[in-house]
């Protein structure tokens, strides 16, 4: 069944940044980009089978193609809401940070940046502990071989990424030959899986970024960085990143903690704009 929906969103809403973000990510195999079009699709898991979402943002709303069993529509509009962020509101959160000389031109000129959150939250584990000390682009490579050797069928050409019970009985060697890993990445890798296959679960924040930092190979920015895109966590702010670090002009996570403190209780739609502003836009300012 296919269908498209405009939810409903409070404008303004910052297409272009949400698509250089996204495309920024895109995993060949699992999604596709359309820079002409502004067009962005992506292969979900449905509990009645293979979803692909396509989502085309403009100013003041999102466009939503859903192509799923009719089972899965309502699930999946709340996915697509949660992944976009559309619950925001932009006023709020854009006067707050517009108000901080250093942040208010990159405010100014993305007002209503939304904080990407994700489809599906082991997805988005796995694909940031392929990103550890990596490019994005790296990252996603990374990503598309892991997808193309151990994904499902999905739709449209598409394939759905692997499950957690996919990838526990995955063997070491054959996972690092088919993705390119370190030794110590691909047990990472099966770490999360083993764990995530036996219960590991979001809906528990303080449990969840505990048991994470319980796991070979995961520190202080994956949990930070997931408690951000997983967590919905507004507040969360990788400290350790790299990126950060260089928009912020200092060295050290403590110097981070010690500048974003001002930034609270935003201080993820903070690390967006300086992500934007850095990695993912060349615009000015």
């Amino acid at each position: 069944m296919s269908v498209v929906l405009r939810p409903t969103v409070t404008p303004p809403l910052a297409a272009a940044p949400m698509l250089a973000a996204l495309r920024s990510h895109t995993v060949a195999g699992l999604e596709r980009h359309d820079a002409d079009t502004g067009t962005h699709v992506r292969s979900v898991r449905g509990r009645y089978g293979p979803t692909v979402v396509a989502i085309r943002p403009g100013s003041e709303h999102v466009s939503v193609r859903i192509d799923a069993d009719r089972r899965d529509l309502p699930e999946v509009e709340q996915t697509v809401r949660r992944w976009l962020d559309l619950d925001a509101d932009p006023a709020v959160i854009d006067a707050a940070l517009g108000a901080d000389p250093y942040l208010a031109p990159m405010v100014a000129a993305r007002p209503g940046l939304r904080v990407l959150g994700t489809t599906d939250w082991f997805d988005t584990a796995v694909q940031t502990v392929l990103g550890q000390q990596v490019s994005v682009a790296a990252a996603a490579t990374f990503a598309g071989r892991l997808v193309a050797r151990y994904g499902d069928p999905g739709r449209d050409g598409l394939r759905c990424f692997p499950l957690p019970t996919g990838l526990v009985g995955a063997d070491p060697h054959e996972l690092q030959a088919a993705v390119g890993l370190t030794g110590a990445r691909v047990r990472t890798v099966l770490a999360l899986a083993r764990a995530a296959a036996d219960g590991l679960d979001p809906s528990d924040p303080v449990r969840f970024r505990r048991d994470l930092l319980g796991l070979p190979g995961i520190g202080p920015w994956t949990v930070d960085y997931l408690a951000v895109r997983v967590l919905g966590d507004r507040d969360a702010c990788p400290v350790g990143d790299l990126v950060l670090r260089r928009a912020l002009g200092v060295d050290t996570a403590r110097e981070v903690t010690v500048r974003t403190r001002r930034w609270s209780p935003w201080r993820a739609y903070a690390s967006f704009h300086l992500w934007t502003h850095a990695a993912y836009d060349s615009s000015a300012p």
